[in-house]
């Protein structure tokens, strides 16, 4: 089963890469202004963003991340696809309308609209950095993957190639061209998984109850059978399935989307569109993930690198010999490239607007000089992008961006909920909420069986020994309600009589928008 420098995979992913740098030129010709650059200028339509969406949501995590945990591990491995869906109902209730209505261009102008401005932007930035930098590291190790298989190259030099065509598409095309990079590829995504999930069913008589039979019989009922494989104990299961859900109503670069559209109608019309693509894709990426560990073996899938990543591939592989192989890696790499740009995006505009704009300029700052500095950034990104996939080589990717989402729950998702519900909530409570969530969910993970021995390849009957170790992966249980706590906290000790006052103004701006003229001139 050689997949290096296979002729076909390798045209396929030509075309792609054609493909997606013409989208770029013609985007970087219509990019002059931060808003474009940011937002599309909010031209984009519902239909379109629903798949802009639903290509930023489905991730390497889900192609491949989650693929992999399902052959290696059976039913436990669909915790990922119901904590990933069940987010987008708050997103849609709850987070959509004040964030389209109070925002400009990221969550950070919604928690900052009444309090102030400087110290809630900087915790902001260090609160929506690090999970974007978490996601990326899983993006980067897949995508690092892909390319290590498809051309055979060493993975460190696949990883700059990713680095380097990410860098490409940001820089100079902008949330236009990102969003019809995800446009594409989310098309591409879901007919792939589907045509995947049929040529798999095709094995089984079109049964998938042959193909759960087929798998039982292989390695046992166990597969069947949900468990403590992927989540560990009960509570780190709870753990991670609050980090999935609430993190998915508080990824930067998703909440970032509800700007590109006109208005809040079809912002919700987006969430409705991309929710609906997204549930179908994962309803696929269950047969797929079993496909592969009857058709392929897990122990196959191990043997080829990447911490179970390339289950899906290898599955194309072998249902559907090289050419499809080819597709499905070229859209694999369209996935993770998609979401690596949006990633970089939603990064390199809280570096340009929430830092550099309303922390260093005051508000004030020329837009050559915005365009300026998001291009500095951008840069700046992937470099770091790039080195920390290099050092997160093997771990799996849906693992990966499920602590991006535990990260999110507790250092966005408080602030972003206390600020637009709670006429009490105080500059100091939403720093302290941000910082705190953010911390304590990364002082968790270190101490976790995560770090010390995925990473740092200790033995577990040695660090559970010590009184410093936390048994628990998932931090999202213990770090979310910690947050919510000292925001509460701090804002009750810490009265703000600015904010108390603008409560009102601000619930008024929410329940009957206002013009984004408006705003930009506050």
């Amino acid at each position: 089963m050689q997949a290096a420098n296979n002729p076909l995979a390798v045209t396929f992913f030509f075309i792609f890469m054609a493909l997606t740098l013409g989208i770029t030129y013609w985007a970087a010709r219509r990019t002059r202004t931060t808003e474009q650059f940011f937002a599309a200028g909010g031209q984009i339509t519902a239909w379109q963003n629903g798949w802009a969406l639903a290509g930023d949501f489905l991730s390497a995590a889900a192609l491949l991340g989650i693929a992999g945990i399902i052959t290696s591990h059976g039913f436990d491995g669909l915790i990922y696809s119901i904590g990933f869906l069940v987010g987008w109902p708050i997103i849609s209730f709850l987070i959509v309308e004040p964030l389209r209505n109070l925002g400009k261009f990221t969550f950070a102008d919604v928690v900052a609209y009444r309090l102030r401005q400087r110290p809630v932007r900087m915790a902001a930035a260090i609160g929506t950095l690090t999970v974007i930098l978490l996601y990326l590291i899983a993006q980067m190790v897949a995508t690092g993957s892909l390319i290590k298989l498809l051309f055979g190259l060493p993975y460190t030099a696949s990883v700059i190639v990713v680095g380097t065509a990410m860098l490409i598409y940001v820089i100079f095309g902008g949330m236009l061209a990102t969003t019809w990079v995800q446009v594409i590829k989310a098309v591409l995504l879901s007919l792939g998984g589907l045509v995947l999930a049929v040529l798999v069913l095709a094995h089984f008589e079109m049964n998938p109850l042959r193909l759960f039979s087929a798998a039982a019989d292989k390695y046992g009922e166990r597969v069947l059978q949900p468990g403590s494989k992927v989540a560990g104990s009960g509570w780190d299961a709870i753990s991670l399935g609050v980090g999935l859900m609430f993190g998915t109503a508080a990824l930067p670069h998703i909440l970032m989307r509800a700007f590109t559209v006109p208005d809040v109608k079809e912002a919700r019309m987006s969430i409705l569109y991309a929710t609906g693509i997204i549930g179908s894709f994962h309803l696929l990426v269950f047969v797929i993930g079993f496909g592969a560990m009857v058709l392929v073996g897990p122990e196959a899938v191990t043997k080829a690198g990447g911490g179970g990543n390339m289950a899906a591939p290898l599955l194309a592989l072998t249902v559907g010999g090289n050419g499809f192989f080819g597709f499905i890696c070229a859209v694999a790499f369209a996935t993770m490239l998609a979401v690596v740009a949006g990633l970089t995006l939603s990064g390199v505009a809280t570096v340009c607007h929430d830092l550099w704009v309303n922390v260093v300029r005051n508000g004030h700052a020329p837009e050559r000089e915005q365009l300026t500095v998001a291009r500095i950034a951008t840069v700046a990104i992937a470099v770091l992008a790039v080195v920390l996939g290099i050092v997160f080589e093997g771990q799996n990717v849906a693992f990966m961006a499920g602590l991006a989402f535990a990260v999110a729950a507790a250092a966005n998702f408080p602030a972003l909920l206390l600020s637009i519900t709670w006429k009490r909530f105080t500059t100091a409570g939403a720093v302290a909420s941000i910082l705190i969530g953010t911390f304590a969910s990364l002082l968790l993970i270190s101490l976790s069986p995560t770090i010390q021995v995925d990473v740092l390849g200790r033995s577990l009957a040695e660090v559970s020994q010590a009184w410093w170790f936390v048994p628990m992966k998932n931090p999202a249980l213990i770090s979310m309600p910690l947050s919510f706590l000292v925001a509460i906290g701090v804002s009750l000790v810490t009265k703000e009589d600015a904010a108390d006052s603008t409560f009102q103004e601000m619930r008024r701006r929410i329940m009957f928008g206002a013009s984004r003229t408006a705003y930009a001139g506050r």
